[in-house]
C-alpha cells in the first residue's frame, strides 16, 4: 500500500531525528542510509546544495526501510525533480506556496521552514500543521516553540539550526514532532572510514531527544 503524506509525517516524527545531509559523492548515500539505520535513525534530508544531490537522493531511496527527502527546496522545478527520483517528503527553509502546492500536487509530504507567526498562519491556511523552525536556536529554541504553541496548539515543529549534541535534549517536548540536526553526519564525516561515527552519532542523538 503506499503511504499517503501524512503517513510520511507520522514515520518522521516516530522516528523523532532528521538528519541533514550535504552529500558530495553519490557513491557514499547508500552507505551512509545503512550507517544511520544501524544508529536507529531511518531517515535522511539530503539538501540540494551540491551538484550531485539529486544522485545521492535517488540512490538513497533504494535502501529498505529508510525514507528519504530534498532539503533546500525552493522551487518547484526542484520539488518535481526530487520526487521522481524516489525523494517521500520536501522541506524548504522558508513558505513557498508553490513548493507547498507543487507538494500537495505530487502527493508528498512537505515541511516549510517558517520563523513568524505571520509564516506559521500562511502555512495553516495551506492546511499545513507540521512546520520547520528555522533558524532554530538563532530564534530562542524551545523557547520560541513554547510561545508559538500558544495560538498555534494544532501545529507541530521541527526545530532546525544550530543544533547540535549539547542542546538536543532541550527540544525533547511536546510540539515538536522531529529534530533536525548536521550534527549526526557533517559533510566532512561522511566518508567510509567515518560511517562507524555516524552510527554512534545517531544513536546519542535519538537518545537525548527521545521524550
Amino acid at each position: 500500500m503506499t503511504s499517503t503524506a501524512s503517513d510520511v509525517l507520522d514515520e518522521l516524527a516516530a522516528i523523532r531525528v532528521l538528519p541533514v545531509v550535504v552529500i558530495d559523492d553519490p557513491a557514499h548515500a547508500v552507505p551512509l542510509a545503512e550507517a544511520l539505520l544501524a544508529g536507529g535513525v531511518a531517515c535522511a534530508e539530503i539538501t540540494l546544495r551540491t551538484p550531485r544531490a539529486l544522485e545521492a537522493l535517488e540512490a538513497m531511496s533504494t535502501v529498505p526501510g529508510f525514507l528519504v527527502g530534498a532539503g533546500t527546496v525552493l522551487s518547484e522545478r526542484q520539488a518535481e525533480e526530487s520526487v521522481a527520483l524516489g525523494a517521500r517528503f520536501l522541506v524548504s527553509p522558508g513558505a513557498s506556496t508553490r513548493v507547498i502546492r507543487s507538494a500537495a500536487a505530487l502527493g508528498v509530504a512537505c515541511v516549510p521552514g517558517v520563523s513568524t507567526a505571520t509564516e506559521v498562519m500562511a502555512a495553516r491556511d495551506e492546511g499545513l500543521r507540521t512546520l520547520k523552525l528555522f533558524p532554530a536556536a538563532q530564534l530562542g529554541g524551545v523557547a520560541m516553540i513554547s510561545a508559538l504553541r500558544g495560538p498555534f496548539g494544532d501545529v507541530e515543529f521541527v526545530p532546525s539550526g544550530g543544533i547540535g549534541i549539547d542542546n538536543a535534549a532541550s527540544f525533547a517536548v511536546d510540539g515538536v514532532a522531529s529534530v533536525s540536526t548536521s550534527w549526526i553526519a557533517p559533510r566532512s564525516e561522511i566518508r567510509p572510514d567515518r560511517f562507524d561515527a555516524v552510527t554512534e552519532r545517531a544513536r546519542r542523538f535519538r537518545h537525548e531527544v527521545a521524550r
